[in-house]
């Protein structure tokens, strides 16, 4: 049964995305892999098709969609696989900081070019020295006339190689006391110069996936492409990561899901004893385990999502959910692998392309640690 968010016309809607991934990214996705990228035509293609930035207005080039849509797009992205993870990066997590705390002239300038796909954008908050611990970042942009001089790097930056458009989180008062007081949000451009890209970071998983460093030396930055207000960065992001995390949890519950399908496809067709190894019992009942997880993983995002989409306060729900559903996801393909016996270890199945990608995400977004630490704090202990 659909979710009750979930309407007639959200469902019209994932038939149309889904009929256009099988055709444009499923048959490319290994392909894209082995470039280490999602290419240009396709984020072009996926504008004009009206699924990039939906929750934008129509003034700006979106359709002012409720988050069901961002949702369905998120869960179809998924099935295909995890590297399409810069775009719902793009859609709902970089492009709400501008549609939220934007200048009227920078909405126009930068929205209607990311609903298109003209412009890819990312967020650049991780540095070699400060990952969880934001308020420990290096990154200073101090004013200079109607600019700031921007200096510092970032790492593990996603879309860092594509990326047209970074909304760079710097300290704009290093000696602010306590020291995320002192930060701000500043948009960098392409081809600004002093903006570098450094490697294109080979990682463990998500191959298709461009994740770099991004260095800034003296880049000058209009004063203009501020973020908000000078001192608020640091409450922007805590406003936003909620929306952030909660995308993460809709990836690991819709990664758990398709391998569950899929393994359950497998073990009645895959034959050892003379019959399918679906009709062992030790094999049952770890299916059986699955599908419960599964299930309540689901009934829990259905209603946390809810909740988000009524604009309720879930950041401890949204924090358990990231951490719970990050390492249910990475249970269950385990133990779906493990099903696969020594075919789950080829590339040539899926199972083994999500083996490698699901482990990350209890790292990004606030490793499940500092969600947990979260929880316990909103729970006054």
């Amino acid at each position: 049964m659909a979710a009750s968010y979930i309407q007639e016309e959200h469902e019209i809607f994932r038939e149309a995305v889904r009929k256009f991934l099988d055709q444009e990214a499923r048959p490319n996705y290994r392909e894209w892999e082995k470039e280490g990228m999602i290419p240009r035509e396709f984020w072009r293609k996926l504008g004009q098709q009206g699924f990039l930035c939906p929750g934008v207005a129509e003034s700006y080039g979106g359709y002012n969609a409720d988050f069901a849509y961002s949702v369905i797009l998120n869960e179809e992205f998924e099935r295909i696989g995890s590297s399409l993870v810069g775009i719902g990066l793009h859609n709902d997590i970089v492009t709400p900081y501008i549609d939220s705390y934007g200048t009227e002239e920078q909405k126009k300038k930068w929205l209607p070019n990311c609903a298109t796909g003209d412009m890819i954008s990312a967020i650049a908050m991780t540095e070699p020295g400060a990952g969880s611990d934001l308020a420990g970042i290096k990154t200073t942009a101090v004013q200079d006339g109607d600019s700031y001089i921007l200096n510092g790097e970032k790492t593990f930056i996603t879309n860092g190689i594509l990326a047209d458009l970074v909304v760079v989180v710097c300290k704009t008062d290093p000696k602010a006391n306590p020291p995320h007081k002192g930060m701000s949000l500043l948009v960098v451009e392409r081809d600004t110069p002093g903006f570098k890209r450094g490697r294109k970071l080979e990682k463990v998983g998500l191959h298709a996936q461009d994740t770099a460093e991004l260095i800034f030396e003296d880049v000058r930055v209009p004063a203009e492409n501020l973020l908000g207000e000078e001192g608020k960065g640091f409450y922007y992001l805590m406003d936003k990561l909620q929306q952030e995390r909660l995308v993460v949890s809709i990836a690991a519950q819709t990664a758990a899901e398709t391998m569950l399908k899929e393994t359950v496809s497998y073990v009645k067709q895959r034959e050892a004893f003379g019959k399918p190894i679906s009709k062992l019992q030790t094999v049952q009942f770890r299916i059986a385990e699955m599908a419960t997880e599964v299930e309540v993983g689901r009934s829990f995002l259905d209603d946390l999502i809810e909740q988000h989409m009524e604009g309720k306060e879930v950041t401890t729900k949204v924090s358990m959910s990231k951490w719970w559903h990050t390492e249910m996801a990475r249970r269950v393909i385990t133990e779906c692998m493990q099903l696969h016996g020594g075919y789950g270890y080829m590339e040539e199945y899926e199972i083994a392309r999500r083996y490698r990608d699901i482990p990350v995400a209890s790292i990004y977004a606030g490793t499940n640690d500092i969600m947990k630490s979260i929880i316990a704090k909103n729970m006054g202990l």
